[in-house]
């Protein structure tokens, strides 16, 4: 199964993929976390790994991707279904039963879009075979650009983060709206919620989509972030949202 999260910045995308991560490993299956977000470099520390190359850096780099793309050649960067073997242990960290890879980041001043991030995105999803036994977790960069980038392409359910802002709630129709484009289910996570905030949004929401569960602000997690601290298991509220994924699998 392949799930991708998505969301607001500050929503709790990288945490909530942090903790289903450990929570899949508790219940007995690989994972496989993919992180797409070109300037957040913080979900190792999460799950607990040194930071991976980049996967740009394995095809040549950026400069090198989009020299192909000006030139009209075959942009098709791996073969069909390839394995994590593919990538030498460089861009492949492993920790608690989480293997981490990352797709690209922007590393200098002026070095333009991250598009070609995105098109890589799409492929290594899309093309990544995973047995039976193993779940990729994709983590997104803030807002709906990889859904204009087509990354959602290759998954099989979308899960947007939602916290208690007004922002969130406008995002939510545009993402539901694209993932009905492309007939990808789609599901809500409520982050950082109390009884008040949660019934609100849900009244906002409406039938838009499943709601498979919602998330306290947990102190513990809270004063984790601030001190640069990861996680080492996951969540009573997201072991219930992995159950539910898992019954969807």
């Amino acid at each position: 199964m392949k799930i991708l999260i998505c969301g607001k910045g500050g929503s709790g995308k990288s945490t909530l993929a942090s903790l289903l991560a450990f929570d899949f490993v508790s219940m007995g299956s690989k994972v496989i976390m993919v992180d797409t977000d070109e300037s957040n470099i913080g979900l190792h520390r999460l799950i607990g790994t040194e930071a991976p190359k980049d996967i740009m850096e394995h095809i040549g780099g950026k400069k090198s991707f989009i020299e192909k793309l000006r030139s009209n050649r075959d942009t098709k960067m791996f073969k069909d279904d390839f394995t994590l073997d593919l990538f030498g242990q460089d861009y492949v960290k492993s920790a608690n039963g989480i293997r981490l890879v990352s797709i690209g980041k922007i590393h200098e001043f002026g070095e333009g879009c991250a598009c070609p991030m995105g098109m890589l995105a799409k492929q290594f999803i899309s093309g990544l075979n995973i047995s039976e036994d193993e779940i990729m977790i994709v983590d997104t960069e803030a807002g709906i650009e990889h859904f204009g980038r087509g990354v959602e392409e290759g998954v099989d359910a979308v899960i947007m983060v939602i916290d208690p802002s007004y922002e969130s709630l406008l995002l939510t129709e545009q993402v539901a709206g694209m993932a009905g484009q492309r007939s990808i289910p789609l599901y809500y996570v409520l982050n950082k919620v109390d009884d008040d905030t949660s019934k609100k949004i849900r009244e906002s929401l409406g039938d838009l989509a499943p709601i498979l569960g919602e998330l306290p602000q947990d102190p513990e997690i809270l004063m984790a972030g601030l001190e640069g601290r990861g996680l080492s298991k996951g969540h009573p509220r997201t072991a219930t949202i992995a159950n539910a994924l898992m019954e969807l699998k």
